[in-house]
């Protein structure tokens, strides 16, 4: 059986609009289901891919930063 993840959850939102996307992304967030790790990567992924420089070092500075906090608790 071949299974393409990314193309699945892509194919699961393709059409959503912005509010069901940001609702997905918080009750993800929220619930801390692992079931939706995936789906969280992928869109890291695409967000990855469309930012330019200066968004990329952003995200690894707030990553880096919560990573750290993390560690302190």
């Amino acid at each position: 059986m071949d299974i393409n993840i990314r193309q699945h959850i892509i194919n699961n939102f393709q059409g959503d609009d912005y509010e069901a996307l940001r609702t997905a992304i918080e009750e993800s967030i929220k619930e801390q289901d692992e079931l939706t790790l995936p789906g969280m990567g992928v869109f890291l992924e695409i967000i990855w891919q469309g930012a330019d420089e200066d968004l990329k070092q952003q995200m690894l500075e707030i990553i880096k930063q919560k990573v750290n906090e993390k560690e302190s608790n």
